[in-house]
């Protein structure tokens, strides 16, 4: 690590680009060494945009170990800790150390296929969903215990940072950060006289390993969505999604107040 070395990664809107100039200019400006590109020796990481900006940046750059603080150009900014005009006090805090440091878990699928087994790895979701909105058929498992056959459009499987994401837009629960959990939603789940699936996410302990094993016809019409960015697999037999060992810190300032952000962006 490379101390005083700040990495700087904007996405490409006036915004955007308006806060990394003032960003870099205060850091310089305090003998900070930038970066406006990812350098893995770097002590932070600072992403400026939305929500989609933060992601996609963990992604792209395989969940980096250094710590991580946002600047909100977006709509929601979850993630996202501070707004541009703050920028010259988050220096002034960061230089003095005026922060904490939380660390997210992540979740993981293993994908296997009929020649092969596949990993990805999501930070708020991961989805199993039919191809083209083709209804699937799913055979859940919770530490190899059958819960139900799933019918409906897909499911999700969310983390405690994730409870705020796409999953509380399908109407699941909202968990605060210091409770680690699995949480499965159901997207337009079927409830007939043909079809049983639960119709409610179902809370789960973070150590469960959910399998899932799409009925074989249907096995080449399952998209695989992470964090909004879609996989297609050919062949799949069975899924099993538990928490991962990667994790992303997120630098916060001391005054962050998790319930204040969820009023503030969802009330």
């Amino acid at each position: 690590m490379d101390e005083k070395l700040i990495s700087v990664i904007s996405n490409n809107n006036s915004q955007s680009l308006y806060a990394e100039n003032i960003l870099v200019k205060t850091l310089l400006d305090r003998n900070f060494k930038v970066k406006t590109e990812y350098d893995p020796n770097a002590e932070l990481l600072i992403t400026i945009g939305g929500d989609g900006a933060f992601l996609r940046t963990m992604h792209k750059y395989n969940f980096p170990e250094m710590p991580v603080i946002g600047i909100n150009t977006g709509h929601l900014g979850f993630f996202q800790e501070l707004l541009p005009q703050n920028i010259e006090d988050f220096v002034d805090k960061y230089e003095k150390k005026e922060y904490m440091i939380d660390e997210i878990k992540h979740i993981e699928a293993e994908i296997c296929t009929l020649t092969d087994c596949l990993q990805v790895i999501g930070i708020n979701e991961i989805v199993i969903k039919g191809d083209k909105s083709a209804t699937i058929h799913l055979l859940i498992t919770l530490d190899n215990d059958i819960l139900e056959n799933f019918s409906g459009d897909g499911i999700l499987v969310s983390t405690t940072a994730g409870s705020t994401a796409y999953n509380y837009s399908l109407g699941g629960s909202i968990v605060h950060p210091k409770i680690n959990i699995l949480q499965i939603t159901p997207v337009s789940p079927i409830n007939t006289t043909a079809y049983r699936s639960f119709t409610s996410s179902v809370i789960l302990p973070e150590s469960t390993v959910i399998g899932l094993k799409p009925e074989y016809t249907y096995e080449n019409s399952i998209l695989i969505v992470t964090d909004g960015m879609e996989y297609s697999y050919k062949e799949i037999e069975s899924i099993s999604i538990r928490y991962s060992e990667v994790g992303t810190k997120l630098l916060r300032m001391n005054n962050y107040n998790f319930w204040y952000k969820a009023k503030e962006k969802f009330l």
